[in-house]
């Protein structure tokens, strides 16, 4: 068996190119004993996979790649393989696509318990891994990868190196900053107009005839394969979800209303908050809560998005420009820093920095009594002031 899955493994390595490397790479502690990276289908996690594979086969180290997936493994016994490779001096042990294994939390719980070897695995939902039964949170170190940012699709697309930036030094230095990335080559809101349609998603170069089929694809198998291999819905009721995306396109964020939702859709109150949360865990939904703690935050609404404006322009028939800032900026700057929205302005970032995203005319009036307080303006190149180009905030990871 071990044969054979380094038969798939090699045959594998060659079909993937993986020259670069994402944001996430770098930050990875590879010295944990394991390690879980969970994303969105289509975000990279593989490729990671199979770079951190080759950088262990360069080293001398023995180390074995295993998709979950695979036909073949159907009625093999993990643990029974787990324990060959290591008896034939297995080190590292590379696990694609866990959640599609009946029981996975179990068995790595097990791995890491009866093993001396180290594991790194990816699965789709954050959330099922660490609530998982068998209590495996304790033992695996957890990453979030996140689709391309801004800045990624620009150093892939024209063979560059581009730096990133914290929250603080865009605020404190954005003029500057945007200058010197404005100095390169390219035409830096053309390139932003187009990371908004078809950015994302690192597929995207390698199919961009058929970029928003293999995108709607991508929903379809989250939802038919990967929320229901987890045991969060019924094949049944796929369809329930798939239908809830679309009244989510039909919905303004600022104009949540549960009980509409759930008439359109077709789903009880009940029900609805489950598949809202089930879509958030498989990264096609985006949820901002408001800047409140305690009982009334139960009370209170999110604002719900897409995950990102892609699955916007991919998934909705008709997508106004405020939804398209408001995506954007809501999904590269929530996965780096805590987000909300707030009363005065659109967002909060880290309970501090007010927000209010827009288009180039936007001004100040409805946030010029508070403190820390920008404009995230569209369709402007450089900034000035507290003005704050909304291209830039593509450049935070």
């Amino acid at each position: 068996m071990l044969d054979t899955i380094r038969k798939y493994q090699t045959r594998l390595q060659k079909s993937f190119d993986i020259t670069y490397r994402r944001y996430l790479y770098n930050t990875i502690n590879f010295d944990d004993k394991m390690i879980a990276v969970f994303g969105a289908r289509g975000v990279g996690k593989t490729t990671l996979l199979f770079q951190y594979l080759r950088e262990l086969q360069e080293q001398g180290n023995n180390a074995l790649y295993i998709s979950l997936d695979y036909p073949f493994l159907s009625g093999v016994d993990l643990i029974e393989l787990v324990e060959t490779f290591v008896e034939s001096g297995g080190e590292f042990l590379l696990l694609d696509e866990v959640h599609r294994y009946e029981e996975f939390a179990s068995y790595l719980k097990t791995i890491y318990d009866l093993f001396d070897i180290k594991v790194i695995f990816t699965g789709s939902s954050a959330t099922s891994i660490l609530n998982a039964k068998s209590d495996l949170s304790r033992r695996v170190t957890l990453y979030n990868l996140n689709g391309f940012s801004f800045r990624e699709y620009l150093e892939v697309k024209h063979k560059l190196s581009l730096e990133h930036y914290t929250l603080e030094e865009m605020l404190k230095d954005h003029i500057k900053i945007a200058k010197s990335i404005d100095k390169n080559a390219f035409d830096i809101l053309k390139e932003f107009r187009a990371y908004l349609k078809t950015g994302y998603y690192p597929f995207y170069f390698d199919k961009k005839s058929s970029y928003y089929q293999n995108l709607l694809n991508t929903i379809n198998l989250t939802i038919d394969l990967d929320l229901t291999s987890l045991g969060l819905i019924e094949q049944k009721y796929t369809y329930k979800l798939k239908k809830l995306l679309e009244v989510i396109c039909e919905s303004k964020p600022f104009e949540v209303n549960y009980s509409r939702i759930a008439t359109m859709a077709e789903i009880s109150r009940v029900k609805l908050y489950d598949y809202i949360s089930y879509l958030n865990d498989g990264q096609m939904l985006l949820l901002v809560d408001e800047n409140i703690t305690g009982l009334k935050k139960v009370q209170k609404p999110a604002k719900i998005y897409l995950n990102n404006t892609n699955l916007l322009y991919a998934y909705c028939e008709n997508v106004e420009v405020g939804t398209i800032r408001e995506t954007f900026f809501a999904n590269q700057v929530a996965s780096q820093y805590p987000l909300h929205i707030s009363k005065q302005g659109d967002f909060v970032i880290s309970k501090k920095y007010t927000m209010e995203v827009g288009g180039k005319g936007k001004n100040f009036d409805q946030i010029k009594d508070i403190p820390d307080s920008y404009v995230v303006a569209d369709n402007i190149v450089i900034g000035e002031n507290n003005k704050i180009p909304l291209w830039l905030f593509g450049f935070l990871y």
